[in-house]
């Protein structure tokens, strides 16, 4: 629509009364209360998701991201309105944060409905923040863009170079090994995590703020700068000005940007950058909301000839930081531009080949983003795993992968989700060797939400042995920071009677990646006799809790709920 023509969100009553008149007039003399005129009223409105919780510290800063997105949409000529959002920290959600991405998604969604608004800006960044913002995205019939907190800066314990949560696994790993008392456990905890932000690498976080740029949903440039850094500001501002155009046009709306197209270039992405395993849970439920198929089977062909070309922990060596010095996403999009679709359209309106036009490589840098021609692992970074374990399918994060490990096979140790698993594992009399595959169960949407338990700790007496990694299978996910040989999303998962409800002490299992298979060495008669014999466990008793684990949908369809 043109300028003229434009009449504020203000004025589109949604508050019945019986009398829209009525219902318009009320809202602008409540709206008086807050200083604001007609003058004001009469702009494109701006909201503008904030997700600032003391039990987020990842967006610590976020105050000063709101004053820059909000002085962005002053200097285009809107009206910034932020609105309150549910806020899920990782670390501090209990059982996880997946069990309310949903939720979350569902309040963002339904407040961008309900409030006066013409556009909104979405500002998250913490693992689940961004999924769930995408997910209520896609269900939008109102322009959307997404602004992240951005990534924190490292820090430095003795010499080394740290950020959360690579570092911070290593190194407890070591401190279970006997190699790091308590004392310097407690002072390398101190420079782990030294600013506001996400984690430092390409864990959950950044992958999906990569993704999210690379979909189109973000302004270019926006998946990298710092929390701390004043890039990040400028980002915010340019979002909050984008706001206000898209807000004057109408255009475009999520649905038109989150195409077929755009989402095999994010898996393409989600390739190069050896990414989180998590990020295939929530692109399943972002396209399913935005109503384009998607299967867990396209991740392991649609990025089958894009080798691993980002050098950031845990699938390499650097971090973040080197990453945004090194261009980012628009420099990695233009390594990649023989293998992507560049005629999709993002919230800038312009055609991805037209900003590729734009961008030039970093020559001085090329350790971080190597180039096609010389890539730092070969195609498969991540690998979609089916067979006798995982009929519908399971993943597992090859680049993070031991290579002496690819194929193997070796008894199960089961443990289920409920257990005190730590006390079995650190016992020093454990009846288990480096070649067992440690089995978790009971972890999956349905029984726990799915909580990033995946990554199994190695048994202490066999990490003071210098063992550092095994085959770990779980219907569960792991930290995108995590590395190992680590199988996730088995599905069906076991609550829902699945191959892993089944699994003994003892049996053989056989990983064979290259194969894309794991298999249970179970006769298949005895495994539909103890599957017969399983009984599952009841659903929570009230609440949110007990929606979920009726409606929630396996891995392998996003595990968003069946009725959205």
């Amino acid at each position: 629509m043109s300028e003229n023509e434009f009449t504020s969100a203000v004025d589109h009553s949604r508050t019945s009364y019986g009398d829209e008149g009525f219902s318009r007039f009320l809202r602008r003399a409540f709206l008086a209360s807050r200083g604001y005129d007609d003058v004001d009223l009469d702009r494109p409105v701006i909201g503008i998701a904030v997700t600032t919780s003391d039990y987020n510290t990842c967006h610590r800063d976020m105050p000063a991201l709101l004053e820059a997105v909000r002085r962005g949409v002053l200097e285009a000529g809107g009206l910034p309105m932020e609105f309150p959002t549910i806020s899920l920290g990782e670390i501090l959600t209990s059982p996880t944060s997946m069990l309310f991405r949903n939720l979350m998604a569902m309040d963002t969604e339904e407040m961008i409905q309900a409030l006066p608004m013409d556009a909104a800006v979405l500002l998250g960044g913490c693992d689940k923040t961004v999924p769930a913002q995408l997910m209520a995205a896609a269900s939008s019939d109102k322009p959307v863009l997404l602004e992240v907190v951005g990534p924190m800066m490292t820090g430095s314990w003795r010499g080394q170079r740290l950020g959360a949560c690579t570092d911070c696994r290593r190194l407890w790993a070591s401190h279970r090994a006997g190699e790091l008392d308590t004392a310097e456990i407690t002072e390398a905890r101190s420079e782990l995590v030294t600013t506001a932000g996400t984690c430092a690498v390409m864990g959950t976080a950044s992958t999906m703020a990569c993704l999210t740029e690379t979909l189109g949903m973000m302004l270019p440039g926006g998946a990298t700068p710092g929390a701390p850094t004043g890039a990040r500001l400028r980002h915010g501002v340019a979002t909050g000005r984008r706001a206000v155009e898209l807000a004057r046009q109408g255009a475009p709306k999520p649905r038109d940007v989150l195409t077929r197209a755009a989402f095999e270039n994010a898996i393409k992405v989600l390739a190069a950058l050896g990414g989180s395993t998590n990020a295939l849970v929530h692109l399943i439920a972002v396209a399913r909301r935005a109503g384009v198929e998607l299967s867990l089977a396209d991740f392991d062909t649609i990025g089958a000839k894009v080798p691993l070309l980002v050098d950031c922990k845990p699938s390499g060596a650097n971090y973040m930081p080197d990453f945004h010095r090194s261009g980012g996403v628009p420099v990695l999009l233009n390594e990649l531009e023989p293998h992507l679709e560049t005629s999709t359209v993002g919230v800038t309106g312009r055609s991805l080949a037209e900003l590729l036009s734009d961008v030039r490589p970093h020559e001085a840098t090329r350790d971080v983003i190597r180039p096609l021609d010389d890539p730092l692992g070969p195609p498969g970074a991540l690998a979609v795993l089916t067979g006798s374990l995982c009929p519908n399918g399971a993943v597992i994060k090859t680049s993070a992968a031991s290579p002496e490990l690819l194929q193997h096979t070796g008894p199960a140790f089961v443990l289920d989700a409920g257990q005190d698993i730590a006390a079995v594992l650190d016992d020093p009399d454990l009846d288990i060797t480096p070649d067992h595959v440690l089995v978790l169960r009971m972890a999956g949407p349905i029984a726990a939400g799915m909580p990033e338990a995946g990554a199994l700790p190695i048994p202490a007496k066999l990490a003071r042995r210098g063992v550092r990694d095994m085959v770990r299978v779980s219907d569960g996910r792991m930290s995108g920071t995590s590395y190992g040989t680590v199988v996730l999303h088995c599905d069906p998962e076991a609550a829902a009677g699945g191959p892993l409800a089944a699994v003994r002490n003892g049996d053989l299992i056989r990983l064979d990646i290259p194969a894309r298979r794991i298999d249970l060495l179970v006769d298949e008669d005895e495994l539909s006799r103890r599957l017969r014999e399983f009984t599952p466990a009841p659903p929570p008793a009230r609440g949110w809790r007990r929606l979920y684990a009726e409606t929630v949908l396996p891995a392998s369809q996003g595990a968003d709920l069946s009725f959205l």
